[in-house]
């Protein structure tokens, strides 16, 4: 019964060696495949590298056990992200792909200017881009997206408005970089559009100062006919 006993002891023994190898040797792997490179993509260099610093500062250790989730609340806190990919390339690096926000139109807000990305954040205007049309009022940037969205469905180009005015009526204007103002129903404002369109392009109307199509099936114009 002894001796059963010792070899049972010596087995046991041995199969603690042989495991307490492969798990150093596991945690040896681990440690190995610790992040060196961070690549960061789609932005300016500046950008990237405040992004870059961001990450780093989460003290990432090893590329298997990162946590994405902290990585990516990072990234979204700038608002010149549209979207982004996050990539593991083994067995050291991560590569970061961004998308950059489109700015499609600026706004002033309590005194200050903003640039409204597509992505449904405000940046700060720091790229003096006095080409985008400019928003009167005080749409939330949800209003001023859906009202985007109908008015690329429409015959207009979204590149031939100057102005957004918008009212407290929920009702949207256009000034468009002639000049010409139009004037849109609140209930329809894609019809609206289309109808003022077909005046916009016709021919025997020129210099169009206003196109008021706020009444349905009704337009009003102020040039004369030719």
């Amino acid at each position: 019964m002894h001796q059963q006993k010792g070899k049972k002891i010596v087995v046991y023994f041995f199969l603690l060696l042989i495991f307490s190898s492969v798990h150093n040797i596991s945690l040896e792997k681990l440690k190995f495949y610790k992040i060196i490179n961070i690549n960061i993509f789609g932005l300016n260099m500046v950008n990237n590298q405040i992004i870059k610093n961001n990450i780093k500062n989460l003290n990432l250790d090893n590329i298997f056990l990162i946590d994405e989730h902290e990585i990516r609340k990072v990234i979204d806190t700038n608002s010149l992200i549209e979207k982004y990919e996050i990539f593991k390339n083994y067995p050291s690096t991560l590569n970061i792909k961004i998308l950059k926000t489109d700015f499609l139109a600026r706004i002033n807000i309590d005194g200050k200017i903003f640039l409204v990305g597509s992505n449904g954040k405000l940046i700060k205007d720091n790229f003096d881009n006095k080409s985008l049309p400019f928003i009167f009022g005080k749409p939330s940037i949800n209003e001023f997206l859906n009202f985007k969205k109908i008015l690329d469905q429409s015959k207009f180009s979204y590149n031939e408005i100057e102005n957004f005015f918008f009212f407290p009526s929920k009702r949207w204007d256009l000034e468009l970089k002639n000049k010409t103002i139009i004037k849109l129903s609140r209930e329809n404002p894609k019809s609206s559009l289309n109808k003022a369109f077909e005046f916009f392009i016709d021919k025997n109307f020129k210099n169009i100062k206003l196109i008021d199509a706020r009444i349905n099936n009704n337009i009003i114009i102020n040039a004369p006919r030719n």
